[in-house]
């Protein structure tokens, strides 16, 4: 066979192996997006690459907040109740496991008494952590046996939110109508401390080196910065509008936070202040940034959307328009 012909058969091998069009294959999917809806009580598997609606299955009343297991294969949605932070109403005492790849509900988790769970976050000791508003505590539950295996106090009312240091071994409760946070030590299951922080917080987050925790004065424009080695406010973070929610970049430069004005901030922790602003509805939602850095969504409830900003580009994508009360988000990954 001569060079030419056989130049010849390698080009024509190529160009039938391309798609129709010579189209780029698109990416394998990296994970999938869940989303809680507390309006229409049911948890939304969406494939953050062509926006689809993968399933939606119905949870509890009501699920406000949603967390993947490590593996990607289950959800967990507690059930809080058909009220607000603070407000009468039901009292949830259940969470509701979702089968992520049978896209089903597997099972559920007695608490055991009415707790509002709220929020909840795998820790690296396999144990799942949960808001116990009710108990004035977060409860460790073993997703193994199902079962609650400790209560921890947080010597406050409204422990709403939270996070957990990357090492494991401290977690940060945002105590809503008790303006303050808690700080709970889980090697002993203990309260550590709580730090006063204002009239009114809500949600929390942390940054990515464990040093600063970040929660939000629900009555000035302005975000309080916690040492974590002092337990102490160390300083405020002053922006053009109240805030509802944070979370910081994967490479800790950044801190993407919404306001319910309608508003969505990009802070350069290097000098605590706004690089970039952007118009998105007025919504008091969550924000989640993609384990690779490259997307921020933000539920907007009152919408029915979920906000997209490219953080590579520095831009607004087309919202994932979703149904109202579109609300807690987790990310979940790729199936192996």
């Amino acid at each position: 066979m001569s060079v030419h012909v056989g130049l010849l058969l390698a080009s024509l091998l190529l160009l039938f192996s391309l798609p129709a069009n010579n189209a780029v294959p698109p990416s394998p999917v990296q994970g999938l997006l869940l989303v809680a809806n507390q309006g229409d009580h049911t948890l939304l598997i969406i494939d953050p690459a062509t926006r689809a609606q993968l399933a939606k299955i119905t949870v509890g009343v009501n699920g406000h907040e949603v967390v993947a297991s490590k593996d990607g294969r289950f959800a967990y949605v507690p059930i809080y109740g058909n009220s607000g932070v603070g407000r009468p109403g039901t009292d949830g005492a259940t969470i509701d496991v979702i089968d992520i790849h049978e896209r089903k509900l597997a099972t559920t988790i007695e608490l055991g008494k009415p707790l509002r769970p709220h929020f909840a976050q795998f820790g690296p000791d396999g144990m799942l952590y949960v808001t116990a508003e009710l108990a004035q505590a977060l409860d460790v539950v073993d997703p193994a046996t199902k079962k609650v295996v400790a209560e921890i106090p947080t010597g406050a009312e409204q422990s709403h939110m939270f996070i957990l240091s990357p090492d494991g071994r401290r977690a940060y409760t945002a105590n809503v109508g008790a303006g303050s946070v808690s700080v709970l030590d889980l090697t002993k299951r203990a309260l550590v401390t709580v730090i006063p922080v204002a009239a009114t917080v809500q949600r929390i987050s942390i940054s990515t080196d464990g040093r600063q925790v970040f929660t939000h004065d629900q009555g000035s424009p302005r975000i309080a910065v916690i040492d974590t080695a002092t337990n102490k406010v160390a300083s405020w973070i002053v922006l053009p509008a109240t805030v509802y929610s944070s979370q910081p970049t994967p490479d800790g430069k950044e801190l993407v936070a919404n306001s319910p004005s309608g508003k969505l901030f990009v802070i350069g922790l290097d000098k605590m202040e706004v690089r970039e602003s952007f118009d998105i509805p007025r919504a008091l939602g969550e924000i989640l940034v993609t384990p690779d850095g490259k997307f921020a969504y933000v539920s907007c409830p009152q919408a029915g959307t979920i906000e997209v900003l490219n953080l590579q580009t520095g831009k607004m994508e087309a919202p994932i328009t979703l149904t109202k009360g579109v609300d807690g988000l987790s990310w979940a990954a790729a199936a192996m």
